[in-house]
């Protein structure tokens, strides 16, 4: 029984569809024979205004949801600030870091459970190693300049 039912259920499906493809293949045959040429300029109005439209409606909507985004981001960074952790409840206040430009924190993040020992032998290091670098970068420029000054005086003497 359930194989008999299975294929009456298969027929009416199949049936429906042919009932729905001839329907639209009549529609779509009827709705542009009968067309007229104001339907036609009405048509061809609708879409130009469609095609010109569309740019600044997507740039619109681009505006609209960038907007929402900024807000959404200001609220969950005001609920993030506002929530305490453990610490802050048992009287512990967080000590400011110190940010270092150039340098990325994340060489510190796992060393933050540690209650930054060392932290400042490390600012001292990398403080030391930026200024030994822009040293050997200077002396580098500075030979550049003289090398190019070289060039220049070996053609205005010859």
């Amino acid at each position: 029984m359930a194989a008999q039912q299975h294929d009456g259920g298969a027929t009416d499906i199949l049936s429906l569809l042919s009932v729905w493809s001839s329907n639209f293949t009549t529609q779509t045959t009827k709705a542009f024979s009968e067309l007229r040429v104001y339907d036609y300029i009405r048509l061809v109005t609708i879409i130009g205004a469609y095609c010109l439209l569309r740019p600044y409606l997507m740039k619109l909507g681009a505006h609209l949801q960038k907007k929402q985004h900024q807000a959404d981001s200001q609220s969950d960074q005001i609920e993030a600030s506002a929530t305490l952790s453990a610490n802050d409840l048992r009287g512990r206040k967080k000590q400011p870091k110190i940010a270092i430009p150039g340098v990325d924190s994340d060489s510190d993040s796992e060393d933050e459970d540690k209650d930054d020992w060392g932290r400042a032998a490390r600012l001292r290091q990398r403080k030391f190693v930026r200024q030994m670098l822009e040293a050997h970068e200077q002396k580098l420029r500075e030979e550049a300049e003289a090398d190019s000054d070289k060039e220049i005086e070996e053609f205005l003497i010859d």
